[in-house]
């Protein structure tokens, strides 16, 4: 539980330092869509509940990025609702989700989805998804499709062990700007009835 650690910082860089190059952690925790006031975070009721130390989610990306995970993919997310009317009074204002992020340690990523007019075909070769591969929300990897990709998801697939089991097309010759898509609004959906898209494209 990141939400309970009072340095956040320290614990994903020795999540950094302890993998192998290549490698990935999956985490769930609770986030929240604003940054949560400091009375509230000391309050020992809706820190003990998971809410009021929630990390403002684009301060959780920043974080993980001056960390060493340049490139963080969000993988699934639902909001969470409050049962208990007293925390919803004092805390209710304030959005929380509960989300699993995925983090590659890989140099050198990129800040931003830049296309380079690359793509990969998923082989089918991983056991329980031999049709579709879920490399993270924004990717449902049909298998034999070419699907586009930026140039960070083309390195997460072709320096992880996930290399054998896909094919790559492209160089980095070209630059064509930014993935078409890619934004910075908040990235968590609002009702549980959405399902990762299954086209190319990037977060």
């Amino acid at each position: 539980m990141i939400n309970l650690s009072p340095d956040k910082e320290a614990v994903l860089k020795q999540a950094y330092r302890l993998l192998k190059p290549g490698g990935e952690m999956y985490f769930s925790d609770v986030y929240a869509d604003r940054r949560v006031p400091q009375e509230l975070v000391n309050d020992p009721v809706l820190y003990g509940e998971c809410l009021s130390g929630a990390l403002y989610w684009n301060d959780f990306q920043n974080l993980a990025k001056q960390c060493g995970f340049a490139d963080p993919r969000l993988v699934e997310d639902r909001p969470l609702g409050i049962d208990n009317a007293e925390v919803e009074k004092r805390i209710g204002h304030i959005g929380f989700y509960s989300a699993t992020y995925r983090l590659f340690k890989i140099e050198g990523l990129e800040p931003a989805c830049e296309d380079y007019g690359q793509a990969v075909i998923y082989k089918g070769t991983i056991a329980d998804q031999e049709q579709n591969y879920l490399l993270d929300k924004h990717h449902l990897i049909a298998a034999g499709k070419v699907f586009p990709v930026c140039g960070n998801t083309y390195r997460m697939l072709n320096e992880s062990r996930l290399q054998q089991h896909f094919e790559f097309i492209g160089t980095w010759d070209n630059h064509y700007g930014i993935f078409e898509g890619c934004g910075s609004s908040l990235p968590y959906d609002e009702d549980t009835g959405s399902a990762p898209a299954s086209g190319g494209g990037c977060c």
